[in-house]
Order: C-alpha cells, then structure tokens, then sequence
C-alpha cells in the first residue's frame, strides 16, 4: 500500500459531502481546509434519508450515534397506490437485518451537526465561510485558488455575483481541491461552460414539515400515488408528550406540460393551493393527507432535476464531489447517501496510493461510473417505479397486491436498486 504524504486539501463547498470529506481525511492524517461560500450555515431545508451503507461510514468516523439520536431510526418503506391500499413493504434499516440503521433527519440538523464534528476534531477555523469561489487552477503540483472573502460583509451588501465594498480576494494553494458546491457547481460550471442549468423532469415537488400522529408504525416511510401524482412522508422526530411527532412531507405533481419556474433553491416559498387540491380525496383508514399538508407553517417548492453522467471529475488536481459530481432525482433517498460514499472512497484512495493523480483516478474510476449508473436508474424511477405499475395494471385499486404483480416481481425490483445503489446488508455488512 502506498501512501500520499503531507498532502494538503481544499475543499470547497460545507454541505454534507464537503463537511464529510473532511472528517474523512482529518481521520486519515491529511491536513484539509474548508471554504463555504454562505457567510452563516443555517440549518435550512427539510428532510432527508441516510441509507445505511452511508451510515457505515459515518460509524466509521464515530459519529454514529450522534447522528442517529437527530432523528427516527427508520424501521420500513411502504408503497401505496392513491387509494391508499399497500402494494410492497421492505424492514428497514436495523429492522432489515443491517449492522447499522437507516435514518431520517432534518437536512439542516444534519449539516450543522456534522459542521460541529469539523469544527471540534479540526479546529474552529477549519471551515471559512463567506468565501465565494472565483477560480481553481492546477499550476504543477499545486492548485491556485481564488475567492472572494465576505465573511466581513452585510447581510445585504452584495448580491451573489457581485463585489461589495468589504470584499477581499483571497489566494490560498494546495495539493488537491475537492469541489463539494452542489448542483450549481461553480467548479463544473467553468469546465463545461455550456452544459446550461440542471435537466427538469417536468415533476414539481413541495416539501415541508408537519406535526402529526404516528402513523402506520411511527417509524415508516412511505410512498403513495404514481408518477402523476405522488405523495412521500416520513417521522423525522420522536413522538412528543402531546403524542405527536415531526414527519416530514413531499407532494410531488407531474407539470411536464408547463413552464418551469426559476432555479431551485432550499428556501423557495411554495403554496399549497397549486397542489393540494390533487390529494384532496386522499383520505386513508392509516393517515389523512389534506390534513397533514394543511398543517405546515411553511411549505417550499422544487422542480425535480438532475445532470447528465459525465466522462470524468477531475482536471488536473482538481475534482467534483456530492451533488457537484453527480446531482440525481431524489429517488430512493440516494443523494446525501452517495456524497458520503463518495468522501470515503477519495480518501482511501488518497493513503492507498503512491500520488495524488494516482488516488484521483482511482476514486474516478470507483465513484463515477457507479453514481452513473443510479441517476440513469432513478430517471425510470428506481424501486417507486412499483407505484406506476400498479396504476398502469389496477387503476381502481385492488384487494391484494398479489393480485396485481407476479410472484417475486416486486422483491426483485427492490433488490436490483438495492444493488444498483450499493446498499444490500451483503454490501454494508463488508464496508469499514
């Protein structure tokens, strides 16, 4: 085995892949700065499932149960057809047999929990927010890498693109820059100036969170509808003294035939007359939904969108990470999931190989072709594509799913995206 010495990296962006990639490297003796471009990291956006071969790594890092005690340690995932009668349940997590569990958690939580683990094992000044990435250039062994700093800045001086009386351009160098900066990537961006924005799938999203009773089991997940017409909830929280419990919700419409509107972003307001009228008659015996929806104090909407797969993340010494790398429909809980998975495998390779070019190519050849093959997966929507089958096979609903799908046809499609995404309890039972 070889071995990368004194190597030092930056990594650029402070969401869930930069922050783990951190911890991932800090655990292996590599020196590594962090710049984020946002000035204050707010606990924004909603919630989120970590799947348990991503939850192995994070064990690996001893943050495990840290990260569990922030929300529901999920016991199944249900799929419903819109009459709200179950086509398909799978245990879960510690429930399925895995030596780790599946969680659900507030995004936000998540992030700022993990921001806390980086700043207590790397030092307070290991991530330097309101640095706003201008370039990264590979310049022999070293990259070159400019921002600007607005860490001094009002909260409304300057708009995101321009320079604001406080400004200062900041240069700093390393031996490898990790691009961690979401789907927006400044780093991909410069590379592939023509790629345009992220691809829509013509299907909407409103999310947000709710109180509500337990339903099913008070640890479940579920999925109801079909591609028209979808609805996903999960407990993101414990029941409470009122015996309610935070559950986090997705409404999700086909609107391929309409424009899309604007760029998505976390904090986007939605409102809930421009769907909730789609689900007003989804009234089941185990959970009612109008009622869930109209309880929310905020509800926040998203175009479903990805990129393509591309032919490689690295140029020079500098390479793409997390949603940067490889952004895909938020189909079977895979995008955080595979941010992690991503941070563990560049940094083995970065003490498994003798250079750096070596550990890039390495992790390129691990990581890409793999995430590759789950956005082509999750663009025929992956292990929900069940949903569409039983509209397509019982639009009236039915009295048993067996009914409806042939013997083994529905353990089959879950099993085939389990493999596809890396997470059978054979391959999490053999990551350390």
């Amino acid at each position: 085995m070889g071995s990368v010495r004194a190597v030092r990296v930056i990594v650029v962006g402070g969401g869930i892949g930069g922050l783990t990639t951190a911890l991932m490297l800090h655990q292996r003796g590599i020196d590594v700065q962090v710049y984020e471009s946002v000035r204050d990291i707010q606990p924004l956006g909603v919630g989120i499932n970590v799947l348990p071969h991503a939850m192995a790594q994070l064990d690996s890092l001893g943050a495990l149960e840290r990260i569990a005690d922030l929300g529901v340690r999920t016991s199944e995932l249900c799929f419903f057809n819109r009459h709200g009668q179950r086509i398909w349940r799978e245990p879960r997590g510690l429930d399925a047999g895995y030596p780790v569990p599946q969680i659900s958690v507030h995004r936000g939580r998540f992030q700022l929990t993990l921001l806390d683990l980086v700043r207590e094992r790397l030092g307070a000044d290991a991530v330097r927010t309101g640095h706003h990435l201008l370039a990264a250039t590979t310049d022999g062994p070293r990259v070159v890498v400019r921002f600007l700093d607005r860490s001094l800045a009002g909260a409304h001086d300057v708009g995101a693109h321009d320079v604001g009386a406080h400004d200062v351009e900041v240069l700093d160098e390393a031996d490898l820059v990790v691009a961690a900066d979401g789907i927006h990537s400044a780093v991909r961006a410069a590379w592939h100036p023509h790629e345009g924005p992220p691809k829509w799938s013509g299907a909407f999203m409103w999310r947000a969170i709710s109180r509500s009773r337990p339903f099913l089991t008070g640890r479940s997940m579920f999925m109801a509808g079909h591609k028209q017409v979808k609805f996903v909830a999960y407990p993101i929280g414990p029941v409470e003294a009122d015996g309610l419990q935070t559950v986090n919700w997705i409404a999700e419409l086909d609107r391929s035939g309409e424009e899309r509107i604007g760029r998505e972003s976390w904090n986007r307001v939605g409102d809930i007359a421009d769907f909730l009228p789609r689900f007003a008659d989804w009234r089941f015996d185990w959970l009612d939904v109008p009622t869930l929806i109209e309880s929310a104090d905020a509800v926040y909407e998203f175009p479903m969108v990805d990129r393509d797969p591309l032919d490689t993340w690295t140029y020079g010494r500098v390479t793409l990470l997390g949603d940067a790398a490889h952004p895909m429909y938020p189909v079977g809980s895979n995008g955080s999931s595979q941010a992690i998975l991503d941070a563990r495998s560049l940094a083995d390779a970065l003490v498994a190989e003798a250079s750096v070019e070596a550990a890039l190519a390495r992790y390129d050849s691990e990581r890409r072709p793999a995430t590759a093959r789950i956005v082509m997966s999750n663009r025929q929507h992956g292990p929900e594509r069940v949903l569409d089958m039983a509209e397509e096979r019982a639009p009236d609903g039915f009295a048993d799913a067996s009914d409806v799908f042939a013997p083994g046809e529905l353990e089959g499609i879950a099993a085939t995206y389990k493999q596809t995404a890396g997470f059978t309890t054979a391959q999490v039972a053999t990551r350390n």
